[in-house]
């Protein structure tokens, strides 16, 4: 299994580095080219041209480490979107702006979701499940953000100390907070999950409390103290300890009320002091790892779970449908948001 995990992972890159190269000349961030490569690997490209091959490559069983790796790619690469967002013309304009963009960026998908699961319905729920849970769903799927993609995108583009981009990561983080409370509800009235959205709404508060009223007056005076420690103001390793201690425990807790681990991992580094030195330490011990290494293998593995009847038949009409009701209800809900602030 540990060969087998190898060569996936040189593959990926392989793959990944191959594609965001040949996508660069056509005004696309790495990113776009990493997304590309994970669906040409996936059953829709390399399943179709070499079965055999991609069944001995990727067999399921082996999905799961790769699972647990782009995990902690996640996680990382959002600690360090967090500890570098800062505020935008003061705390309350950001928030306020960040909540316009973020609420209409949820309910407009959310009800365009909900108008187009008539006629979704018949055709593509499982058998068994009612109207309502299957619409609930889509209406959620087309409301949430790819948060992680989006911050990947604003950090290849440099546009993460932005204006707009930090506004864009504020009202992503209000949007997907809200949606997987959503998405929490919805399985919960369909039995598919353990927490209900009331337990994940007081555990994503309870999180947020954790991390600002205890952990950041203890790791402001837990740098302080290193600093004063260290000649040249550099983190110890000791430091760095703590600091993976702090980002493991937040990502775990969020993972445990079902608010995904990459929620924890950024509202822990949101809460570290804003300080360039910090963040420029932070960004050379974790970014490499996470972005170079890690990011490529999210993308792989959502390639693997693209199935190839989303483009044959019935299922190209709904994929359409499906896309445009995504893009237009985001740009638009977003768009509204950002004119009401002005």
């Amino acid at each position: 299994m540990t060969t087998l995990l190898l060569t996936q992972l040189l593959v990926i890159l392989v793959a990944a580095r191959a594609c965001g190269w040949l996508l660069k000349h056509f005004g696309q961030p790495p990113v776009i080219g990493e997304m590309a490569a994970g669906l040409l690997l996936g059953p829709i490209a390399l399943g179709a041209l070499a079965p055999d091959l991609h069944a001995s490559l990727f067999p399921a069983a082996s999905l799961p480490p790769l699972a647990s790796l782009a995990t902690i790619g996640l996680v990382l690469f959002m600690f360090i979107i967090g500890a570098e967002l800062r505020p935008v013309e003061g705390t309350r304009a950001q928030v306020r702006a960040a909540s316009a963009v973020g609420v209409l960026g949820i309910s407009l998908p959310l009800l365009l979701g909900l108008a187009i699961s008539p006629w979704l319905h018949p055709r593509f729920a499982p058998e068994g499940l009612g109207f309502w849970p299957f619409a609930l769903f889509m209406a959620a799927a087309m409301s949430v953000t790819a948060f992680p993609v989006l911050a990947r995108i604003l950090k290849d583009r440099n546009l993460t100390q932005t204006r707009a981009g930090r506004l864009a990561l504020s009202a992503a983080i209000i949007d997907d907070g809200f949606v997987w409370i959503f998405l929490a509800l919805v399985l919960t009235f369909v039995g598919g999950s353990q927490r209900g959205a009331g337990v994940v709404a007081a555990g994503a508060l309870a999180l947020v409390a954790i991390v600002f009223l205890l952990l950041k007056p203890l790791y402001a005076y837990l740098l302080r103290r290193d600093r004063m420690r260290s000649a040249d103001g550099t983190l110890s390793r000791g430091m760095l300890v703590a600091i993976l201690i702090g980002l493991v425990g937040c990502a775990a807790f969020a993972e445990l009320i079902e608010l995904h681990a990459v929620f924890g991992a950024f509202v822990f580094g949101a809460c570290l002091p804003r300080e360039e030195r910090l963040v420029a330490q932070l960004a050379k011990a974790f970014e490499p790892v996470s972005m170079l290494l890690l990011m490529p293998v999210v993308f792989a593995l959502a390639g693997q779970n693209t199935t190839p009847s989303a483009f044959a038949g019935a299922g190209l009409g709904a994929f359409a449908l499906i896309l445009a009701v995504a893009i237009v209800g985001k740009v638009a809900g977003g768009t509204a948001g950002a004119r009401l602030s002005g």
